[in-house]
């Protein structure tokens, strides 16, 4: 399970996704969402761990332009605040439908069908975006635009690389530049669903194997560092429409596998 995490946390396939349907498929106990919160802890280490000069430099930027009114004209001090606004609307959408987007981790055809939207998402921003812009590029509208998709990409089944990433191009950014900001867009929004889900993480942390837990912390911040790399390499020059069939194939085998072969 921390390598499925790892794996699909950054490429635009749906972590949430395939954490409720591989244990389904397998025949296994679905996981708690404080389970998934230790696994999400692993891939919070990989993103920072990959960005750290980013997120290093970006923390000072930020600090510092409180004193000196030159930092606040830099493109880093700019970033800073986009990440800010960008994840207001996952936050307010967190509080307002919590119960809602939680229960539906329990109903693996629906997480199935928005996966199948996912794949739509992955293959119209593939077709009618132009592309033309750099990260440097970004201003509030970005920032509002692919926020609002990170906070419906709470949903199980809905890639939140993939809605962020998609919202980024269809505003015009180049596939890097839409990754980076999606990439640096998901470290604070999974730090605060692991400071929400702390308590109910130590109790697991408590009432399970420990090694099991650290094999699956591991494992989701290894492979999570390694899909970075090698996703932004392909970036360069690859499309994102081999996801959008990955995404449409999973999610349609999973529904005629459940209403007509089982």
């Amino acid at each position: 399970m921390g390598v499925v995490q790892g794996v699909t946390e950054f490429i635009p396939i749906s972590s949430s996704a395939h954490l409720v349907l591989v244990p389904n498929l397998m025949g296994w106990h679905q996981p708690s969402v404080s389970f998934d919160v230790m696994l999400h802890m692993g891939t919070l280490v990989a993103v920072l761990y990959f960005f750290k000069v980013e997120v290093i430099n970006l923390f000072g930027v930020f600090l510092t332009g409180f004193k000196e009114k030159e930092i606040r004209k830099s493109t880093d001090y700019k970033l800073c605040w986009l990440i800010i606004i960008g994840t207001v609307p996952a936050v307010v959408l967190a509080l307002l439908f919590q119960n809602f987007f939680e229960n539906l981790f329990s109903k693996p055809e629906s997480v199935a069908f928005f996966l199948l939207g996912t794949g739509a998402l992955l293959w119209f921003s593939e077709t009618t975006s132009k592309r033309a812009r750099v990260m440097e590029d970004a201003n509030l509208s970005d920032a509002l635009i692919i926020g609002l998709a990170q906070g419906c990409a709470i949903a199980p089944g809905i890639s939140r690389s993939g809605a962020t990433i998609a919202a980024g191009l269809f505003k015009g950014l180049d596939r890097d530049s839409a990754a980076r900001f999606s990439f640096l867009l998901a470290i604070p929004i999974i730090f605060g669903a692991v400071v929400v889900k702390m308590s109910d993480f130590i109790y697991l942390c408590r009432s399970q194997a420990s090694v099991s837990l650290l094999l699956g912390f591991l494992t989701a911040a290894a492979s999570g560092y390694l899909c970075i790399k090698y996703f932004l390499n392909y970036l360069k020059k690859g499309s994102l429409m081999i996801f959008a069939y990955y995404c449409w194939f999973v999610g349609l085998a999973f529904i005629l596998s459940k209403r007509f072969l089982i």
